[in-house]
C-alpha cells in the first residue's frame, strides 16, 4: 500500500495496510520461525497432558485390579513424569516464543508508526490532537502487543486442548466422541457471538482513553493559562467527564465478560460426559479406568473455557488498538515527497500567481494574490492579526498546498520541486520558538548536525547569543529544558536565529521573531538580521516600524486580500490600509 505520507522515509519493510488483522499479521509473518516454534510447544504440551490423562486411567485400573501389578504402575509412572518434564519444556516454548514474537511485533510496529508520523504534512499535525497521538503511540500499542501475549498465547494454547480429547475419546469408546464434538461446535458459536458484542466495546474502551489523553495534554500544555484564570476546578471537572467515559466503556466490556457462554457449557459438558462414560461403564463397553481417564480429558476443557475469558479480550482489545493506530497512519494528507523533482541550486526568486488557499472547506484565508519577489530582496509583510500573513509565507516551502493558482520558485512551481530539496533551502523562525531538551550546540546545529564548534559559536555570535550562552556554567553543552522553558523568550528566539544563520538558507523566513526580544538588544538583533538578509530572499512578517522601514518590499494584507504593495514611502502615500497600521 502506499504510503501516506509527505516524506516516505525507509520503512524496515512492507506492511499490508487493508485491515487491523492483515496488518497485525504481516508484522507477525516477519517472526514466523519463532511463531512455529510457540505453536509446537503448544500442541506438544497439550498432547503431552492428553497422554497423562489417559495413563492415570490405566493407573486405575491397576491399583483396582485384583493383584498389583507393581512394574506396570512404575511404567506409568514413569511415563507421567517424563510426559510432566516434557510438558514443562514445551510450555516454555510457548510461553516464551510468543513474549518473544509480541516484544518484536511492538517495537516493530513503533518504528513504523513513528516513521510515518515524522513523514506526515503539517496540515496533518495541525488537525491531529497531540493527546491522541500519544495515546496512540503509547497505549494503543501495548495493546497490540498483549494481542499476541497473553491474548494469542492462551488462545493458541487452550485450542490445542480441544483437539486431543476430540482425539483420544474414541479409544474407550466412539460415543464418547460426542460431547466433546458438540462442545467445540457451541463454544466456537458462542464465542462469536461473543466476540461481535465484544468488539464496539473494546473500540468504545480505546476511544474514550484516547479522549482522555487529550483533555489530559491540552491541560497540562496550557497549565498556565488555566491557572492564570483560576479554571482548575472547571478543568477539573471536565476531565473527571471523560475519566466517567472510559470508566462507563471499562464497566461495559466487565459485563460481557462476565457473560461468557462457555463456562456454563463447560459445567453442562462435564456432567453429559461423566454421565455418557458412567452410562457405557454399567452397560459394560468401557472399564472404571476408562471413565476416570475419559473423565480427565474432558477437564482439559476447562483451559480454553477459562483463558478465552480474558484472552479473546485482550485480543479484540488489540484489534481495536491496532485500528486506531492504522488509521492514523493511513490518514491521507496532500503533500508527497516529488522525490525525482526539481533539485537544482536555488536562488530565492518567490513569484505568487492568483494564489487563492483556504483550509478544508472553509472560507479563502488568502485570495487571489500575485506578486513577485527577485533574488536577494527583503520583503515585509504587514497587516492585522488574522489577515493570512503566516499562511502567505507557509505557502513557499508548501507547509501547506495552495488552493489554486501557482506558488514558484526561481520560476519552479513548489509542487514541482523535491520537497526535501525546497525546505532545506528554506529556514523559518517563528515567534513560538520550539527547542528540544538537549544541549545548547545540538539545538542550534539541528538543522546541520555535521556543524562543527567553530561554527556553531559563529551562528551563535551573529545573532547575539554567544554572550549569553556562555555565561552558563556548561556554555554550549548546557542541556536546556524541554521546550526551552529554562531560558527567556529572547533567549530562545536569538538561538533560533542562530540555528537559521548556520544552515544558511536562500530564503529566510522571520515570523514576527524579534518580539520577545528587549530593546537593549533590539539593535544588535537588528543589524544581525540585517547582515543576514544579503545575499537571500528574506520575508519578514513583523509590526516593528524598524524592521518594515529598510525591506525592499512591502506587502499589505487585508483580510487574505493583498490590498497594496511597494517600499515605505510609497505606500505612506497610497495606501490608507498602510498608513491605518501606523496609526493604531
Amino acid at each position: 500500500m502506499t504510503e501516506s505520507a509527505e516524506f516516505t522515509l525507509p520503512q524496515q519493510y512492507t506492511t499490508d495496510r487493508h485491515s487491523p488483522a492483515r496488518w497485525i499479521f504481516s508484522h507477525a509473518l516477519r517472526q514466523w520461525p519463532i511463531l512455529l516454534a510457540a505453536l509446537l510447544g503448544a500442541l506438544g504440551n497439550a498432547g503431552f497432558l492428553a497422554i497423562i490423562q489417559v495413563n492415570v486411567g490405566k493407573a486405575f485400573n491397576l491399583v483396582s485390579a485384583p493383584v498389583f501389578d507393581s512394574k506396570g504402575l512404575t511404567e506409568i509412572t514413569l511415563i507421567i513424569l517424563a510426559c510432566a518434564a516434557g510438558r514443562g519444556v514445551l510450555q516454555f516454548a510457548r510461553n516464551f516464543g510468543f513474549e518473544l514474537c509480541s516484544q518484536r511485533v511492538e517495537r516493530n510496529v513503533r518504528r513504523e508508526l513513528y516513521t510515518c508520523l515524522i513523514g506526515k504534512s503539517m496540515t496533518f499535525h495541525n488537525l491531529q490532537p497531540v493527546g491522541d497521538t500519544m495515546a496512540r503511540a503509547t497505549n494503543d500499542v501495548r495493546e497490540v502487543n498483549f494481542l499476541f501475549s497473553p491474548g494469542l498465547n492462551m488462545v493458541v494454547g487452550s485450542l490445542t486442548f480441544l483437539i486431543f480429547p476430540l482425539i483420544a475419546a474414541p479409544r474407550y469408546h466412539p460415543q464418547l466422541m460426542i460431547i466433546p464434538a458438540v462442545f467445540i461446535i457451541l463454544y466456537f458459536i458462542t464465542l462469536r457471538i461473543y466476540m461481535k458484542g465484544l468488539a464496539p466495546v473494546t473500540e468504545e474502551v480505546r476511544e474514550s482513553f484516547g479522549a482522555l489523553n487529550i483533555r489530559l495534554a491540552e491541560s497540562l500544555d496550557g497549565v498556565e493559562t488555566v491557572k492564570g484564570s483560576a479554571q482548575e476546578m472547571g478543568e477539573i471537572a471536565l476531565f473527571r467527564k471523560n475519566v466517567k467515559r472510559y470508566k462507563d466503556a471499562a464497566v461495559e466490556q466487565g459485563k460481557k465478560e462476565a457473560r461468557f457462554l462457555p463456562l456454563l457449557l463447560f459445567g453442562i459438558a462435564l456432567a453429559a460426559g461423566l454421565l455418557h462414560a458412567l452410562l457405557l461403564f454399567r452397560a459394560g463397553f468401557i472399564d472404571l479406568g476408562g471413565v476416570v481417564g475419559y473423565f480427565g480429558l474432558l477437564l482439559m476443557l476447562d483451559f480454553p473455557t477459562f483463558a478465552s475469558l480474558w484472552a479473546y479480550s485482550r485480543i479484540s482489545l488489540g484489534l481495536a488498538g491496532g485500528k486506531r493506530i492504522l488509521e492514523l497512519m493511513n490518514r491521507e494528507n496532500n503533500l508527497d515527497q516529488n522525490a525525482l523533482g526539481y533539485a537544482k541550486p536555488m536562488r530565492g526568486e518567490v513569484e505568487f500567481r492568483a494564489v487563492t488557499f483556504r483550509y478544508g472547506d472553509g472560507e479563502p484565508v488568502l485570495e487571489n494574490v500575485s506578486f513577485k519577489v527577485p533574488p536577494g530582496q527583503t520583503v515585509a509583510i504587514v497587516g492585522q492579526t488574522g489577515s493570512g500573513k503566516t499562511s502567505l509565507a507557509r505557502l513557499i516551502n508548501r507547509t501547506y498546498d495552495i488552493t489554486s493558482g501557482q506558488v514558484l520558485v526561481d520560476g519552479v512551481d513548489v509542487r514541482d520541486w523535491n520537497l526535501e530539496n525546497l525546505r532545506t533551502n528554506i529556514s523559518i523562525i517563528e515567534q513560538d520558538i520550539f527547542l528540544f531538551s538537549r544541549t545548547i550546540a545540538e539545538n542550534i546545529a539541528f538543522g546541520k548536525p555535521s556543524a562543527t564548534q567553530a561554527e556553531i559559536e559563529t551562528a551563535a555570535k551573529a545573532a547575539q547569543a554567544h554572550e549569553f550562552v556562555m555565561s552558563f556554567a556548561d556554555g554550549y553543552k548546557t542541556v536546556i529544558g524541554e521546550r526551552g522553558v529554562t531560558l527567556s523568550g529572547g533567549q530562545r528566539q536569538r538561538l533560533a536565529l542562530a540555528r537559521a544563520f548556520l544552515t544558511d538558507p536562500r530564503i529566510l523566513m522571520l515570523d514576527d521573531s524579534t518580539s520577545a526580544i528587549d530593546s537593549a538588544t533590539e539593535d544588535k538583533i537588528q543589524q544581525a538580521i540585517y547582515a543576514a538578509a544579503k545575499g537571500r530572499t528574506t520575508f519578514i512578517i513583523t509590526h516593528r516600524l524598524s524592521q518594515i522601514r529598510w525591506a525592499d518590499l512591502i506587502l499589505v494584507v487585508r483580510a487574505g486580500v493583498l490590498s497594496a504593495s511597494g517600499t515605505h514611502e510609497d505606500l505612506l502615500r497610497t495606501s490608507e490600509s498602510y498608513q491605518r497600521i501606523f496609526s493604531e
